[in-house]
């Protein structure tokens, strides 16, 4: 039961991330980099973010190297929490998201950073782990 629970969260995390991946590219790359910028972050980095979480969020979702994109993953949404949500809050103010779901997701990321993926992912038949 342990690996059908977290497959269904390693597949769901997928999806949140390659959703926000793909809504990045999808909206114009370029609003996000705008608003990096606004926020003291260089805007090509907006490229790399969007990337991380498309290919992440997909990766994540097939099982597949999963310690490596979770960590990824993690370290992307803690840098979101410290760079663009901690000064709205926890829930948020002002019509403004707060930080809460970029703390879960950072929270299920670092999970399979650091335990892996389940034997039903690519990982575990690619490379005979568990």
């Amino acid at each position: 039961m342990q690996n059908i629970g977290s497959t269904i969260l390693r597949v769901v995390l997928g999806f949140i991330f390659a959703a926000h991946g793909f809504q990045k590219f999808q909206g114009g790359i370029g609003f996000t980099a705008d608003y990096f910028d606004a926020i003291g972050i260089p805007g090509f980095m907006a490229y790399i973010v969007a990337i991380i979480e498309l290919v992440g969020g997909v990766a994540i979702i097939l099982g597949l190297g999963t310690r490596l994109f979770g960590a990824l993953l993690t370290v992307t949404m803690i840098v979101a929490i410290f760079t663009a949500k901690l000064s709205v809050g926890f829930i948020g103010e002002n019509g403004l998201a707060g930080y809460e779901l970029d703390l879960a997701l950072a929270a299920m990321a670092l999970y399979f950073a650091l335990a892996g993926a389940s034997s039903l992912s690519l990982d575990a038949k690619l490379f005979d782990k568990e």
